[in-house]
């Protein structure tokens, strides 16, 4: 199978632009720093259930090998290794990969960076336990052939954590309006509206890229304690998902 491009050049330069800010807690990526511990709970539990982990233990995660696709700064991949796994982080966008590497240097992680894309990955034979996701499907040219990519990178077995941001008038108001426009937290236009996906658009895609989609949950952000936290019911605005590469 050869690879399809799925980046988006656009796209990148959005996140090229803001690379060193990736660890100022109150720099442009302030929304990610404060999602990412509801993040690290959704990961760690699905990743601790599908392989019989316990988070309890001492490096929970020795003998998995991770790969965060569209790793930025390396928010996900730091606590990962810090956890056991094996962990590889990869991004399309090459300005985001020195800083990374700078800060896990700083920080005594070894943590294999790299600025490439899924599909040239797959096509070179990589496969992971557990393929993060977070924050990029939405940013992508072509999901179907994206999540393809990440499907082919799975093991049988293993499992594929995707988050992204739902489209409807309430996720205009909240991650464009909101976090755009008035509290400024992200530059104006990082997100378009009409690449969003749905729940159920994305389960879709999931399924036809081969994978069996297993849960989603909601990541709901209450401004009354300015925090956020992980919801069954409440898909609204941003989201996570959770699917499995069946075993043949």
């Amino acid at each position: 199978m050869s690879a399809t491009n799925t980046v988006d050049p656009s796209e990148i330069a959005k996140f090229e632009a803001m690379a060193a800010e990736w660890w100022d807690l109150n720099g442009k990526f302030k929304p990610l720093h404060m999602m990412n511990p509801v993040r690290l709970e959704y990961i760690t539990s699905q990743i601790a259930a599908e392989f019989g982990r316990d988070l309890q233990e001492d490096a929970p995660f020795k003998g998995l090998r991770i790969l965060d696709i569209g790793c930025g700064g390396g928010l996900l991949c730091e606590p990962m290794a810090r956890l056991g796994a094996t962990i590889v982080g990869a991004d399309a966008a090459e300005r985001n990969i020195p800083v990374a590497k700078i800060h896990a240097e700083q920080s005594g992680l070894d943590i294999d960076y790299r600025h490439t894309t899924a599909e040239a990955m797959a096509e070179a034979g990589e496969q992971f336990d557990a393929v993060l996701n977070m924050e990029v499907v939405e940013h992508v040219a072509d999901p179907l052939g994206y999540l393809t990519a990440c499907q082919r990178l799975m093991k049988p077995g293993g499992i594929h954590i995707c988050s992204t941001i739902n489209r409807n008038a309430k996720s205009f108001a909240m991650a464009i309006v909101g976090a755009e426009w008035v509290m400024r937290w992200l530059p104006k236009g990082t997100h378009e509206w009409n690449k969003f996906i749905t729940p159920d658009e994305l389960f879709a895609l999931m399924t036809k890229a081969g994978m069996q989609p297993v849960d989603r949950k909601g990541f709901v952000f209450n401004f009354a304690q300015f925090s956020w936290s992980i919801s069954d019911r409440d898909l609204s605005v941003n989201y996570v998902t959770a699917a499995t590469k069946p075993v043949e």
